[in-house]
């Protein structure tokens, strides 16, 4: 007999939760005599009364014998509930939530295999909590959201029979964020790139992955910034053929050129420095300036220095020699200028765009 009365998988990323649920649900319905013994309810709630319907169900299916004997197994998924939100505060959903913990306490594993996948959960509150202590327990990604995705990068890797140096992994995770379905996803078409067997490089990363995280349309950014004529020309002129919008381009430049105001600014005043780890001393200078961000402190933002990885930051300004802090602010007018004239000329976004490219870079 299974030593737990049900499987309770939770976890702060919806994607990696489900994923995992999908395995042991797989894995579980192989015990399944036949599909009529297999049933997937509903978790999904937007207020307490679709709570009670989905509650409903699943003591419904929970209390239902298989038709043929054996055992049966359901599962309970994309469970919404259990997380810090309105519906999930409600009195009523409280307490129905207690209800759900007597309905999977009196669960029979040898006749009925219970599955609950839930993200994100409030794990402050009691039912998480008991679930901990009385369900095969997992918890998806843990309390470090940085270390998580690394993580999943690190499986993926190995599925596809790649590995990545830590150079690679940390610009792979700046460039694509916290969307854990679009990593998966350049793991899979890197891996497909390198190989079987290969290693992937920092130098792959940068051609093949765009930098989704920022919005970022990456290499017009970086050959401007690298102080590169021809090839901010060039990735211009690519950018245009393919149907592109000067706008966010403008946007690209401004926010980075922010960063790098503030970065400057940094160096100058003996604050922080660029060194192989990134940025040395950003932390040290969060705990004197970023209380002067206010609310948006934690909030990333190219506004706001102290909320970049210091390792990343330090790659967009180590990737050319760093301006002086004069030239930045040239830049920063040259960008807003540019957009006035974008608006005069919305027919002409590129040769504004090319005008502002040579103003800018051919001293």
């Amino acid at each position: 007999m299974p030593a737990w009365p049900f499987t309770f998988i939770c976890g702060s990323d919806d994607f990696l939760v489900d994923r995992l649920g999908r395995e042991r649900f797989a894995a579980l319905a192989t015990e399944a005599t036949d599909e009529f013994s297999r049933e997937i309810i509903s978790g999904f709630a937007n207020n307490v009364a679709e709570v009670e319907s989905a509650l409903n169900r699943l003591r419904e299916s929970v209390q239902t014998i298989a038709m043929f004997g054996g055992r049966r197994v359901v599962w309970f998924k994309d469970v919404s509930f259990l997380a810090d939100t309105v519906t999930g505060r409600a009195d009523g959903t409280l307490k129905l939530v207690g209800d759900l913990q007597e309905l999977l306490a009196t669960v029979n594993p040898a006749e009925t295999a219970v599955l609950v996948t839930a993200a994100p959960v409030d794990r402050r509150r009691a039912f998480p909590k008991w679930c901990e202590k009385n369900s095969d327990f997992t918890l998806v990604g843990g309390n470090d959201d940085d270390a998580a995705l690394e993580g999943v990068v690190l499986r993926e890797a190995a599925a596809a029979g790649v590995s990545f140096t830590s150079d690679a992994t940390r610009l792979l995770l700046a460039r694509v964020g916290p969307n854990t379905r679009l990593l998966v996803e350049e793991v899979n078409k890197l891996a497909t790139y390198a190989g079987a067997g290969a290693t992937i490089e920092e130098a792959q990363v940068v051609e093949l992955t765009p930098n989704v995280a920022e919005g970022d349309f990456f290499e017009t950014a970086e050959a401007f910034f690298s102080g590169d004529l021809r090839w901010t020309l060039a990735a211009l002129e690519r950018h245009f053929f393919t149907g592109g919008d000067a706008r966010p381009v403008i946007s690209a430049l401004q926010n980075r050129n922010r960063i790098l105001i503030q970065v400057r600014a940094l160096v100058d005043a003996g604050e922080a420095r660029l060194g192989p780890r990134g940025l040395d001393g950003l932390q040290g200078a969060a705990s004197t300036y970023a209380a002067r961000f206010g609310a948006a402190a934690g909030e990333k933002s190219a506004y706001n220095v102290f909320t970049q990885n210091p390792w990343y930051v330090g790659k967009l300004a180590g990737s050319g020699k760093l301006p002086v802090l004069r030239r930045l602010i040239d830049h920063q007018q040259e960008f807003i200028a540019t957009f006035e004239a974008i608006i005069q000329r919305p027919r002409e976004q590129e040769e504004v765009l090319r005008e502002m490219a040579v103003r800018c870079l051919s001293a």
